[in-house]
């Protein structure tokens, strides 16, 4: 999976890319995480990314140029590869493992990080991205969104996770999007608060079916919205 991210502050993901299973599926060559600053798109002599908003009003606008730029340039320097381009924004379609999914499937990605009050209209008229939101609040930037979707994917790739069985059976994958049953590990009681017996019985079959009963359970009291 090639991962492009557009962002007027690439230091932010210095530590992402260098830590933890991210930095180990670079290693590997199963990902690659490539940040362009798009300052380097602009052509005004000052580098300007932002400007006043016409009309008025507080903050300001991201300029259509160096966007425009930057995701062409992209997209020459990958034989044209028509990466799906995913504009970051609180506007966009909310985040779910449906969709983390389906971008997982795609050889690469371009996404835009916004900053400021946001895009240019015409960013959105002229480049069509998919817009993207990771939940119902404002933000500074799209940096940490970005990192969010990366992650996400990276955890899909085979290869990426010791057991990919493992990212399998997590929330949101087992049985139409219903949670995570309860996970528990040594010492077997702590503070009188014991594991359930079927987890140690070493009866397969049952533990399946539990796991299955409590996942229900779990999704009935925190998420019955799933149901």
């Amino acid at each position: 999976m090639d991962i492009h991210i557009l962002s007027l502050f690439p230091e932010l993901f210095e530590s992402f890319t260098s830590t933890s299973l991210i930095a180990s599926a670079i290693q590997k060559q199963l990902l690659s995480v490539n940040i362009h600053n798009f300052r380097n798109y602009t052509t005004n002599k000052h580098n300007n990314v932002d400007d006043k908003p016409y009309g008025g009003g507080a903050g300001m606008v991201l300029m259509c140029e160096p966007l425009f730029n930057a995701v062409e340039d992209i997209s020459q320097r990958n034989n044209n590869a028509e990466y799906p381009l995913i504009m970051l924004t609180p506007q966009g379609e909310p985040l779910n493992q449906r969709i983390v999914e389906e971008l997982s499937q795609e050889k690469g990605l371009i996404m835009m990080a916004g900053r400021y009050e946001g895009f240019d209209e015409r960013i959105r008229q002229g480049l069509k991205p998919r817009e993207i939101s990771i939940g119902d609040y404002i933000l500074m930037g799209g940096e940490l969104p970005a990192m969010v979707i990366t992650e996400a994917i990276a955890r899909l790739i085979p290869g990426v996770l010791g057991k990919y069985q493992s990212a399998e059976d997590e929330s949101f994958n087992i049985e139409d999007n219903i949670l995570e049953y309860p996970h528990y590990t040594r010492p077997p009681i702590y503070r009188g608060m014991a594991v359930p017996p079927v987890l140690i019985s070493g009866n397969h079959a049952k533990i399946a079916k539990w796991r299955q009963e409590q996942a229900k359970i779990n999704t009935r009291n925190n998420r019955p919205d799933l149901l």
